[in-house]
């Protein structure tokens, strides 16, 4: 709404600005205003680029503000019917250039190879294990992208790899884990620490592959009031392997960055499900990579850790067909999918007195921090839309006025939204690399042991707990509810799906099918038919060269 208006308002300026200078006139003034306007309306819902015709790419090569190759000088490219602004055929074009190499690196691995992955994940049988040839592939190749939809075991793939690496003679190897996400990044660590415990790995590689797990812009290194890093094509990473996990999260531009800032013998692997949400910014690179790059992808078909019913409604969701997940919703016999009947805020008051009675029981200076943020992670309410009864505003504020709080032996009080209370959720909107906390992550309002004063409480690396007091805070907001987009890279054990009472733009395919895989036991969805079938109806589909630049190399 509001920033539909203002991303207009941009998008006009731009093709204004860029007409003035166009040294047009008459109709093809209008002609090239239009082109430009319509490049900045589909950049707008997250395409890299603007499919043209035969005709406008005719007229367009006679334009003295476009040009065919990104040389820093022209503010438009045209390149094989599609228009850029000059920056994104830049990431684009260097990306693709990067990948294409990487992806053609190739390693030697003898039968030491074979024994050890018959060691980690069993010989090769008649059955293709997926897991294994994933770890095969990163072994002998410089690029490999794994694919699967969660509980597939892509990071347990990753443990059993790094330690294949560490012992084919890779002892002094710089390993790096990173995530889109704070969140991402610190479920990675664990996972690969818990991973690494599991699998009975000796003390020095346990430590080789448990790791700090970063956020892409911490590993890259930040650089005040500017969009550039530290770590760049003329100041490279040290590392010689980097494990991007929720990779499907990551846009054009910081992809094309992170790969810049690699050395020319990094190895790299790519983790992502393809058929979650795209990135929110430019592109589609995972899709795309995995679409382009067949020998150097492996997509993990075997669920290891979905109820049955939620896999059967997340797979009808993927393929679009209506009838057999609404059928899925109607199933009697399948208790672990359910359609919401009753009022939003009473189930999610009933849903959250588990976690409210935790926090009853803080008080005199006992704080089970683990208890309270095991509580809380338990059910989680997702909503398709941020604004109105339905969104994520609205539902929060049901919550808040439904509540009452009461620590220790103090007297039940009743909660007003917005206030700090003992219990109140919060996720974090932005970075803030002084404190350590990152957009994504979620704090719980709780009183310190030591003092009693409320602060926000997070959960960090090894089971440790970190805190600061509400003013020093970054943007944030409560977390009763949060949007299906800022759940990706999370897990719960049930979740609640809100759907918007009418048709909304933001609704599609990808957008339901996150939001149901963030739950491991129990999907409760609230909505319509009628939205539910629209969103099912449209696939995000987006515009950009990088999958047949991958291709033309």
């Amino acid at each position: 709404m509001k920033v539909d208006r203002k991303q207009n308002l941009l998008e006009l300026h731009l093709a204004r600005f860029l007409t003035a200078r166009s040294q047009l006139a008459g109709e093809e003034k209008v002609k090239f205003h239009d082109l430009v306007l319509r490049l900045g309306e589909v950049m707008g819902e997250g395409h890299t680029c603007l499919e043209v015709s035969r005709e406008e790419e005719t007229f367009l090569r006679g334009i003295c503000l476009v040009g065919e190759q990104s040389d820093g000088k022209l503010p438009l490219i045209l390149f094989r019917g599609r228009l850029y602004l000059q920056k994104y055929f830049f990431y684009e074009s260097r990306l693709a250039s990067k990948l294409r190499m990487m992806a053609q690196r190739k390693y030697i691995a003898g039968i030491e190879m074979e024994r050890l992955l018959d060691l980690y994940f069993g010989p090769a049988g008649d059955e293709k294990d997926w897991q294994r040839e994933a770890a095969m592939v990163a072994v002998k190749k410089g690029l490999t992208i794994i694919s699967g939809g969660p509980g597939t075991g892509k990071t347990t793939t990753i443990v059993k790899l790094l330690a294949v690496l560490l012992q084919l003679g890779n002892q002094e190897m710089v390993i790096g884990l990173c995530a889109p996400t704070g969140k991402a990044a610190m479920r990675l660590q664990q996972a690969v620490r818990t991973g690494g415990a599991a699998l009975g790995l000796s003390p020095e590689i346990t430590d080789r592959i448990s790791g700090e797990a970063m956020t892409l812009h911490r590993l890259l290194g930040v650089k005040k009031y500017s969009s550039g890093f530290r770590h760049d094509r003329n100041n490279l990473l040290v590392h010689d392997l980097l494990v991007v996990d929720e990779a499907s999260m990551v846009d054009l531009a910081l992809m094309s960055k992170l790969v810049d800032a690699l050395k020319p013998d990094c190895r790299l692997v790519l983790l992502g499900d393809k058929d979650q949400l795209v990135s929110v910014e430019s592109g589609a690179v995972l899709a795309d990579c995995i679409r382009s790059l067949p020998g150097n992808t492996v997509e993990l078909k075997k669920t290891w850790r979905f109820e049955s019913g939620i896999k059967e409604f997340a797979r009808a969701i993927n393929e679009g067909n209506s009838a057999s997940a609404w059928a899925v919703l109607e199933d009697e016999n399948i208790d672990n999918i359910t359609l919401l009947q009753g009022d939003i805020a009473r189930f999610v008051g009933r849903k959250y007195i588990t976690y409210m009675a935790a926090i009853a029981g803080v008080g005199n200076g006992d704080v089970q921090f683990d208890a309270v943020f095991r509580a809380f992670s338990r059910f989680q309410v997702l909503c398709a839309v941020h604004y109105g009864e339905k969104g994520v505003e609205g539902i929060n504020r049901q919550v808040e006025n439904s509540l009452t709080v009461s620590v220790g032996s103090g007297t039940p009080y009743q909660v007003l939204p917005g206030e700090w209370y003992p219990g109140r959720p919060i996720m974090v909107t932005r970075n803030d690399y002084t404190l350590g906390i990152y957009n994504g992550d979620i704090g719980i309002c709780l009183p310190d042991p030591a003092s009693g004063d409320l602060k926000i409480w997070f959960e960090g690396s090894g089971g440790s707990f970190m805190s600061c007091f509400p003013s020093r805070l970054p943007p944030h907001e409560t977390a009763f509810a949060i949007t299906i987009h800022k759940s990706q890279g999370s897990e719960f054990e049930e979740v609640l799906l809100v759907l918007p009472d009418g048709e909304n733009r933001v609704l599609c395919r990808e957008l339901l099918y996150t939001g149901v895989t963030r739950a491991g036991k129990h999907v409760t969805l609230a909505g319509e038919r009628k939205v539910f079938d629209y969103g099912l109806s449209r696939p995000v589909r987006r515009f950009s060269g990088l999958r047949e630049q991958l291709m033309s190399f």
